[in-house]
C-alpha cells in the first residue's frame, strides 16, 4: 500500500511559493486530488510513473490526454534527440516546419494550410481572429457542453473564473448546448449578423447525433459564420484522421494537438487555404496577424510529432486505445455491480476516452467520494483522475486496475455507510472552476 509522500510534502510549500497555484496547469493542481496523493512525478516510462518518493503508478489521463502512445515513446524521443543536436530555433525557418506539415496535412480531409504553434489556447484564439477578420463581426460562440476552450478572456469570460475580464469582452461569446440544432438556429436569430464563427468539440463523451456536426456547419454558413472544430482531445484518439473524418464532416478551420507531439509542445490550426491566407503573404486584402510565436517551429516538436504520426500510421494504436478501454468499462462495470454502487459510479465515454463519475449517498455527484475514490486507488499503486489509456496501457496494466478499483470499491461501499469523512484522509478535491479557494463556484 503507497500512503508515504514525504519528499513530494516537503516540496509542495516550495512550489507554492515559487509557482501561483504550485503547478503551470490548474487541472493538475494539489486541490485536484487528495491529501494521500504524490505532489510531483519524476519520470515515466509507457503506462507507468514514478513520483519523487518512488512510487510507481500505472498512471491514466497521461498528461492531460497529451500523450497518446505512452511516455518517452523511443521513436518520438529520438527524433527529437536527433533534430535537438543541431540546434532548435533559428533567425529563419527550417525544412522541418513544411515538412510536418505536409505530414499533418496529409492526414487531414479538406485541411490546405497549417500554422504550428505550442498550445490548444493558441490555435483556437487564432482560429476566431481569423473568422472576425474574414466576416467582419465581433461576436463568437462556443458550447457549454464542452469543459475547455482556452486560456484567453473570450472563454474564460463564460466560466465563473471570470475574474479580470472586462464585461464587454465577456458579452463578446455567447454559448449554446451539445447536440440541439434547434438551439443553434434560435442563438443566430437572437444575434442577427454578429456571430463570426461556432466553436465545438466533436464529441465529447457520446457521439453526436448523426447529421447533427454537418447540421451545424450548413447553419453557420447559411447565417454566414464559419465553423470551427476543436480537435485538441479528439485527435489522435477517435481517429488517426480526427473525429471530424470519423463523424464525416469538414469544418472552415480546426485545431489539434495534444496527443499530435506525444508529450512535446505542439499545436496547429488547419484550414482552407482562402481563410489562412488571409495570415500569409501571398495576397491583397488586408492582413491578418494569425499566428507568430517565437517557439511555435521548434524543430525537435515538430520532429516528435513527424514521428508520432508515423507510428499511428504503422501500428494499430487508435484500435488498441479502443480495446484497452473496452476492456476497461466491462470489467470496470461488472466490478461496480459486484459492490452494488451502480447508482454511485458510472463510467462514462468513448473506449479511446473514458471518465468516471462519483456520486453520494443521496446520487449527487460529489468531491469527497471522487477524492476517496482516488485515494484508494493511488494506494493500490494506480493513478486515475481519468481512464484514458495510451497505446502502452497492457492487458496486465488493465488487469492491475480493475483489481485496485475492486478493493477501492469496497471501502467506497463502507463510506456510504458510514460517511465519507470516516475513510477519506484530510479535505476533498474541488473542481477548477469556482470564483473563490473555499469552494464557492458562484
Amino acid at each position: 500500500m503507497i500512503t508515504k509522500f514525504e519528499k513530494s510534502n516537503a516540496l509542495r510549500p516550495r512550489a507554492h511559493d515559487l509557482i501561483p497555484g504550485g503547478c503551470h496547469t490548474y487541472a493538475k493542481g494539489d486541490d485536484q486530488y487528495p491529501e494521500l496523493a504524490p505532489g510531483f512525478i519524476s519520470r515515466g516510462l509507457g503506462s507507468h510513473v514514478w513520483d519523487v518518493d518512488g512510487n510507481e503508478y500505472i498512471e491514466y489521463n497521461q498528461g492531460n490526454r497529451a500523450v497518446g502512445l505512452g511516455h518517452a515513446h523511443p521513436d518520438v524521443i529520438g527524433a527529437a534527440a536527433r533534430e535537438l543536436v543541431n540546434g532548435a530555433n533559428f533567425s529563419r525557418p527550417s525544412p522541418i516546419e513544411f515538412a510536418c506539415a505536409e505530414a499533418l496535412l496529409g492526414l487531414i480531409d479538406g485541411m490546405d494550410m497549417v500554422k504550428f504553434c505550442k498550445d490548444g489556447s493558441d490555435a483556437t484564439t487564432a482560429a476566431l481572429k481569423l473568422a472576425r477578420a474574414h466576416t467582419g463581426r465581433d461576436m463568437v460562440a462556443c458550447c457549454a457542453d464542452h469543459p475547455f476552450f482556452a486560456t484567453n478572456d473570450w472563454f474564460i469570460g463564460t466560466t465563473v473564473l471570470n475574474a479580470g475580464i472586462p464585461e464587454t469582452i465577456r458579452n463578446l461569446t455567447v454559448t449554446f448546448p451539445y447536440d440541439d440544432l434547434d438551439a443553434i438556429e434560435r442563438m443566430f436569430a437572437e444575434h442577427p449578423q454578429r456571430i463570426a464563427a461556432v466553436i465545438m468539440e466533436p464529441a465529447k463523451y457520446s457521439d453526436p447525433s448523426p447529421g447533427y456536426l454537418q447540421g451545424v456547419k450548413d447553419l453557420c454558413h447559411r447565417h454566414g459564420a464559419l465553423f470551427i472544430l476543436d480537435e485538441m482531445i479528439t485527435g489522435f484518439r477517435w481517429h488517426l484522421r480526427g473525429a471530424q473524418h470519423l463523424y464525416g464532416v469538414v469544418p472552415d478551420l480546426t485545431a489539434f494537438g495534444k496527443a499530435l507531439g506525444n508529450g512535446f509542445s505542439i499545436s496547429a490550426l488547419l484550414g482552407k487555404r482562402e481563410l489562412m491566407e488571409r495570415g500569409g503573404l501571398r495576397h491583397d486584402k488586408e492582413r491578418v496577424f494569425l499566428l507568430s510565436t517565437t517557439h511555435g517551429a521548434e524543430t525537435h516538436a515538430l520532429a516528435a510529432a513527424i514521428a508520432t504520426i508515423k507510428v499511428y500510421q504503422r501500428e494499430p494504436v487508435i484500435e488498441t486505445l479502443y480495446a484497452r478501454g473496452q476492456r476497461l468499462i466491462d470489467e470496470g462495470l461488472q466490478v461496480i455491480a459486484r459492490h452494488g454502487l451502480g447508482r454511485h459510479i458510472e463510467i462514462v465515454g468513448k473506449p479511446c476516452c473514458l471518465v468516471y463519475t462519483t456520486r453520494d449517498e443521496q446520487g449527487h455527484p460529489s468531491q469527497s467520494f471522487r477524492s476517496l475514490l482516488l485515494q484508494e486507488t493511488i494506494k493500490r499503486g494506480v493513478l486515475m483522475t481519468s481512464l484514458v489509456v495510451s497505446y502502452t496501457h497492457s492487458d496486465e496494466d488493465i488487469g492491475r486496475t480493475v483489481d485496485a478499483l475492486d478493493q477501492a470499491l469496497a471501502v467506497y461501499a463502507r463510506a456510504l455507510s458510514d460517511g465519507v469523512s470516516k475513510y477519506l484522509v484530510g479535505r476533498p478535491s474541488q473542481i477548477v472552476f469556482r470564483r473563490f479557494n473555499n469552494g464557492s463556484g458562484s
